[in-house]
C-alpha cells in the first residue's frame, strides 16, 4: 500500500514538473527582443560546468565588439547573469540545464530583463549557445509529447480498422471494408468451390489488414503493445494465423470482444482493455472522472465538490483526498495590497486584471503572483492531499474543464453545505 502511494506521489510529481516546463515554454515563446539580445544556453548532463563558464566568458569578451551599444549591453548583462547562476551548480542536473536570459520588449521603447533556468524532462543531447531576437525553444516542445503508444486493430470478416492510442488520443489510421462474400445456401460441388473462394478472399483481406498494421506500428518508436478486438472468433484467427509482422506478433497484449469494427470500435477496444492499460493516463483520467461523477450523482453530493472556491474551502479543513485540475487552466493567483489599506487574494487571467474591491480605479501593489495550478499544489501539500492533472485532450479532461471549470475534488469526508 505504501509502495503504491509512493508511486502515485512520484507520478504526480513528474506530471507537475512537465506542466511547469510546458507553462515556462508558453511564456518564453511569446517573448521578443529588439535585436539579437536574447541568450539561450543548453548544457547537456555530461558537460563540465567550468567548461561552460569558460566558453561564456569568451563570449562575454567577444560581445564587447558588438557595434550597437544597446545590444552590447543587453548581451553582456545576460551572459553575466548566467555566469552568476552557474556558480550554484557543481554539475548539471540529470537531464541537463537550460538558461534563457535577455532584454525583452515592453511598451514604447522600454525593455525588461527576463531570466529562466529550466531543468528539462528529457536529456539534452548537445551544448547550444545562441543569441537571437527570440529564445531558442523549437526542439524543446518534442520533450512534452507523450511517447508511449499502443497499436489498435478491430476486425471481423466484413470490416477492419487500424489505429494508434498515443498518450490520451485515439488516432484512427485506416478503415478497410471487406470484399469477402457472405455465406450462401447452395449445395453440392458449387457450394464447396464457393467456400474455397470465400476463404481465399478472407485470407487476402487479412493479409491486407496485417500489412497496413505492420506498416503503421513498425514506425512507432515506443510501441508498448498491440490490442486486437472485434465480434466473434475472427480476431483470434487473425492473431493465431500470424498475419502481423513477427516482431509485432510478440507485442500483442490480448484480444477483446467489441461490437463494432469501425472508429467507434477502436474506442470500445480501449475501454474493454482497461486492465491492460492501467498505467496509461487515459485510463487514470477515466477512473477519476467516473469516481467524481458517481459521488456527484448521490442525493447529498457524496464525497465530491467542484468550483475554485468550494475546493479551496474543502482544502482548508483537510477534507480533500484528491484535487482534480485541468491542464487547460491559464490563470494567476495574486496577493495584493492597496493604498486604501485593503489587501486580498484573487484569481485573475493576468496581473493587469487585479483591482481593489474598495477603490476599483486604483492600481494595487502585487505582493505575490503564481500560477493557479501551482497554488493548488501548494495548498494541497499543506494537508496531504493528492493533486491529479488532467489533459484537455481526453473526453474526461475536456469534461472537467468545460463542465466543472477545471477544478473539482474527491473528498475524504462530507463537508455539508459550503
Amino acid at each position: 500500500m505504501i509502495m503504491a502511494q509512493n508511486e502515485a506521489s512520484n507520478d504526480s510529481s513528474i506530471e507537475k514538473r512537465r506542466y511547469d516546463f510546458k507553462r515556462a515554454l508558453e511564456e518564453i515563446r511569446d517573448l521578443k527582443g529588439r535585436g539579437t539580445e536574447l541568450v539561450s544556453v543548453y548544457i547537456p548532463p555530461d558537460r563540465q560546468i567550468h567548461e561552460v563558464a569558460n566558453y561564456l566568458r569568451d563570449e562575454l569578451s567577444q560581445s564587447q565588439n558588438i557595434k550597437s551599444k544597446r545590444t552590447n549591453k543587453a548581451v553582456s548583462s545576460a551572459l553575466e547573469s548566467i555566469l552568476a547562476r552557474l556558480k550554484y551548480f557543481k554539475t548539471p542536473p540529470e537531464n541537463g540545464l537550460i538558461f534563457f536570459v535577455g532584454d525583452v520588449a515592453t511598451v514604447g521603447d522600454q525593455t525588461r530583463q527576463v531570466q529562466y533556468t529550466l531543468e528539462p524532462p528529457e536529456e539534452i543531447p548537445s551544448f547550444v549557445y545562441r543569441c537571437d531576437s527570440e529564445f531558442y525553444i523549437e526542439k524543446l516542445w518534442d520533450m512534452l509529447d507523450e511517447k508511449k503508444s499502443f497499436g489498435l486493430i478491430v476486425i471481423d470478416r466484413s470490416e477492419a480498422t487500424v489505429g494508434i492510442l498515443r498518450g490520451k488520443r485515439i488516432i484512427p489510421v485506416k478503415n478497410f471494408p471487406s470484399l469477402v462474400p457472405s455465406k450462401h445456401s447452395r449445395g453440392g460441388q458449387s457450394s464447396a468451390r464457393f467456400e474455397r473462394l470465400i476463404e481465399i478472399a478472407a485470407h487476402e483481406f487479412f493479409k491486407k489488414v496485417g500489412e497496413a498494421a505492420s506498416e503503421t506500428f513498425l514506425s512507432e518508436d515506443d510501441l508498448k503493445g498491440i490490442l486486437v478486438g472485434g465480434p466473434g472468433a475472427t480476431k483470434e484467427f487473425f492473431v493465431k494465423e500470424g498475419y502481423l509482422h513477427h516482431e509485432l506478433q510478440k507485442k500483442i497484449l490480448d484480444t477483446f470482444d467489441t461490437g463494432y469494427t469501425d472508429e467507434y470500435g477502436l474506442r470500445e477496444l480501449v475501454e474493454k482493455a482497461k486492465n491492460s492499460l492501467q498505467e496509461l493516463d487515459l485510463m487514470r483520467e477515466k477512473e477519476l472522472i467516473q469516481r467524481l461523477l458517481e459521488e456527484i450523482r448521490k442525493t447529498d453530493g457524496g464525497l465530491s465538490t467542484y468550483g475554485e472556491q468550494q475546493v479551496r474551502e474543502a482544502l482548508q479543513i483537510g477534507a480533500v483526498d484528491t484535487v482534480l485540475l485541468s491542464e487547460g487552466l491559464r490563470k494567476k493567483r495574486v496577493r495584493f495590497n492597496c493604498s486604501c489599506g485593503t489587501s486580498g487574494e484573487v484569481t485573475v487571467n493576468s496581473e493587469e486584471d487585479v483591482s481593489c474591491p474598495e477603490c476599483p480605479q486604483s492600481a494595487p501593489s502585487i505582493i505575490e503572483s503564481k500560477d493557479l495550478i501551482d497554488d493548488f499544489y501548494d495548498e494541497a501539500e499543506k494537508v496531504g492531499s493528492t493533486v491529479e492533472l488532467l489533459s484537455i485532450d481526453s473526453e474526461e479532461g475536456e469534461m472537467l474543464f468545460k463542465a466543472f471549470g477545471g477544478i473539482a475534488a474527491i473528498l475524504r469526508f462530507t463537508t455539508g453545505a459550503m
